[in-house]
């Protein structure tokens, strides 16, 4: 790309007198200009957002924030990694900053450095750059060889990359997993982006530590109680908060201090609870650090292990099961009984399947559920027994190698079971996991095993030539049908008026902006299903009609898995699962109505599949044991379709 061509490089019309400016004018302008900075920032809000969640997450795995640039973006990026120790105690190394040139070119510029991928490759090795990393690379023209050279390593490592760069068309963007681009146009001084491009670049990296150390609970409000005490300062700061915190004296706070060893949660917690040390540690760890959440917490759920623990139980005794789809992954930690399997803790967290959101995002969100159950089990992370991860697009074998090999990695079990989410639901439903398990959410499959253990799929082709029947193609229609019928292409309907409802908008062609420009992902335009069916319940023709069709597509994909593995309806379930049809009645009942007479299985809500996978989990086939429900772990009870067995 040619410098002329970039945004940052052109000539401002605002400017082009700067040198006939007494001093105030200059200040004037500098400031107008500076002013169009934040609004530029703020158009890319999704994508830092974005951003946040993911070095959030990777920095809750164990992985590190590293910058990666050249001149003032490298400068930028390590004073950012520079501040991050004494303002949230990060640990040594976590958050890093690389420039072009090493330590010299902090203060002068080092020639050609910039020019050299083989020098960031060396760089990202030196500091042995992993695939639990997230790799920020700053450029600000987008075309910086250094940082180029260091994107590419870093894809090729399986680190997660993003590109934080000042100009929309760059050679930097399809490099990086991710794309922050504030676009604050010309200069006052040409080609200078330590200007505008520089202040835009500062403002996006506070937010992206700031963001991420705040889901990690390094702030309470906007207090920063994880601060470490490296001057007096940051001394008297950390006595400040506790004091404001708790309402101790001046005095008591300093040796809540001394006995906390200068942490300034545990001497909140130990403090506010009126707990001794150790059981403040615990309802931190239980908590995942968040001291909020620490100050919530019931002390007698961290005082006194769980029975199957306090009994004798090791983590021999213990099971893992994850259900991992589109929209979240649920994680269940039980332990293995004489009368079956008794569920300690539960965890979520976003989507993991690798299809549609991609395997880091999957592997961190799948760490996140797991890590959370644990810590509902008031246990530290460690290796069971078993482990099931039943995960949505995990059906190829090659899918299934990739987190049996991550499950190793991680250590998670002694033994570990890979199989896609349809058949969690299918064991959930059934204890011979025989029948089709029909799963209807953001996207849509139909999985069958017969006696012979013969099995089948029908749909689950992804949302882009598939999920008939889902969520998103429900969404997606009621959509269309509320555009033509705007253009006057269609017949009238309510869904005009209630989708506009439902997303805050005043017309569709705010409708069709909140659409495109917030780039709301399948996700959440799934989430618009049951106002569909409001509509639908309403009378609306064409409601009807969208939930006609999916009901007609979801009893096709059954009938063509019917045929394949001629199952026997007096040894097999139907087994449903998934939002859309869990909670959609009306879609339900359209569904059902549409199926072959003659087959009539016993038809089994399945709400909680990750029960299926503890079922699988727990015994070396697809023949689940029984799942004791003791206590108020798991949501749900009386008809929890694990027990239907």
């Amino acid at each position: 790309m040619e410098l002329e061509r970039l945004t940052t490089e052109a000539r401002n019309p605002a400017s082009e007198q700067i040198d006939r400016l007494n001093p105030l004018e200059i200040v004037r302008l500098m400031n107008a200009e500076d002013a169009n900075v934040a609004g530029a920032v703020a158009l890319a809000a999704e994508s830092i957002a974005a951003a946040i969640q993911v070095i959030a997450d990777r920095l809750r795995s164990g992985g590190r924030l590293v910058y990666i640039g050249a001149g003032t973006s490298g400068r930028l990026g390590v004073l950012d990694a520079s501040e991050c120790p004494p303002t949230f105690n990060t640990r040594p190394g976590q958050v890093v900053g690389l420039i072009a040139g090493g330590r010299e070119a902090l203060t002068r510029p080092v020639e050609g450095a910039e020019d050299s991928t083989d020098t960031a490759v060396r760089d990202l090795k030196n500091i042995e750059l992993s695939d639990r990393d997230v790799l920020v690379g700053i450029a600000t023209s987008g075309r910086t060889p250094y940082v180029l050279g260091g994107l590419e390593y870093a894809n090729k490592i399986g680190a997660f990359t993003i590109g934080l760069s000042c100009n929309r068309d760059n050679r930097l963007t399809p490099l990086a997993r991710l794309a922050i681009v504030p676009v604050v146009g010309p200069e006052v001084i040409s080609g200078s982006t330590r200007l505008k491009a520089g202040t835009a670049t500062k403002l996006v990296l506070n937010m992206l530590t700031t963001g991420a150390m705040v889901l990690l609970g390094k702030t309470y409000g906007n207090l920063m109680v994880d601060l470490q005490a490296t001057n007096q300062k940051l001394t008297d700061r950390s006595r400040r908060i506790v004091r404001a915190l708790t309402g101790l004296s001046d005095l008591q706070a300093s040796e809540r201090l001394l006995e906390a060893k200068g942490d300034v949660k545990t001497a909140v917690v130990m403090a506010g609870r009126s707990v001794p040390l150790a059981t403040a540690r615990r309802l931190l760890q239980a908590s995942g650090g968040q001291l909020r959440g620490a100050l919530e917490l019931p002390v007698e759920s961290v005082r006194q292990p769980p029975d199957a623990i306090a009994a004798g139980k090791s983590f021999d005794a213990l099971l893992l099961a994850v259900d991992g789809g589109g929209s979240k992954t649920v994680a269940c930690l039980a332990s293995r009984e004489a009368e079956g399997v008794v569920p300690l803790g539960r965890g979520t967290a976003g989507p993991s399947n690798p299809q549609a959101v991609g395997w880091d995002v999957a592997r961190t969100n799948l760490q996140r559920a797991i890590t959370a159950a644990f810590q509902a089990a008031s246990l530290a992370p460690g290796s069971v027994a078993s482990v099931c991860l039943a995960v949505s697009g995990a059906g190829r074998p090659e899918d299934q190698q990739r987190l049996e090999q991550w499950a190793e990695r991680e250590k998670l079990a002694q033994r570990t079971l890979v199989t896609h989410d349809a058949m969690a639901v299918l064991a959930a439903a059934n204890p011979r996991a025989v029948g089709i398990a029909l799963i209807s959410g953001t996207g849509s499959i139909a999985f069958g095993r017969n006696c012979q253990g013969d099995t089948g799929r029908s749909g689950g082709w992804g949302h882009l030539i598939g999920d008939e029947g889902s969520g998103w193609a429900i969404a997606r229609q009621a959509l269309s049908a509320a555009a033509r019928a705007f253009d006057d292409r269609g017949p009238k309907t309510e869904l005009t008026t209630a989708l506009c409802e439902a997303l805050d908008v005043q017309s569709p062609e705010e409708l069709l902006r909140k659409v495109y420009q917030h780039q709301l992902d399948r996700v959440l335009l799934a989430r618009l299903t049951p106002v569909v069916q409001q509509v639908a319940a309403g009378g609306d023709a064409i409601a009807m009609e969208i939930l006609d069709t999916a009901a007609a597509d979801l009893a096709a994909m059954v009938h063509c898995l019917l045929d394949r593995l001629k199952l026997d309806p007096a040894t097999s379930v139907l087994a449903l699962a998934g939002g859309t049809l869990i909670h959609g009645d009306l879609l339900r009942r359209r569904f059902l109505s549409r199926l072959n007479p003659t087959w009539a299985p016993c038809v089994v809500p399945v709400p909680d599949p990750v029960l299926g996978a503890l079922a699988l989990a727990a015994g070396s086939s697809p023949l689940p044991v029984p799942i004791i429900d003791r206590g108020p772990t798991l949501a749900g009870k009386s008809d929890r379709a694990g027990k239907a067995q």
